[in-house]
């Protein structure tokens, strides 16, 4: 394995490491989430790059517009969580509750 495919797998467990522990606040699962998905994009270009084949270039970036679309849900609902219940802290969502 090289350093560049270490660091970049390396990248996602840390990310699902911290989604799996660190789940307190909802901000901080969604940046766990977008490194995660950082982490994906660019080996996944690395990949499409070292194949040298145009099939693969609309990967990445097919990936990149999923992701910005997460990321914008996931604020949307980080505001609207915050103006409900006055945090974001996961513990004082509950689905049962409405």
């Amino acid at each position: 394995m090289t350093p560049v495919h270490f660091s970049f797998s390396s990248a996602f467990i840390l990310g699902l490491m911290g989604l799996g522990f660190h789940r307190n606040h909802l901000l901080s699962a969604l940046l766990c989430l977008e490194g995660m998905m950082l982490s994906l994009f660019i080996a996944l270009a690395l990949w499409a790059l070292q194949f040298e084949s145009t099939s693969f270039s609309a990967g990445p970036m097919l990936l990149l517009a999923f992701s910005a679309c997460e990321a914008s849900t996931g604020l949307a609902l980080l505001v609207a969580t915050a103006r409900t219940h006055g945090t974001d802290r996961l513990q004082n969502l509950n689905l049962l509750q409405c």
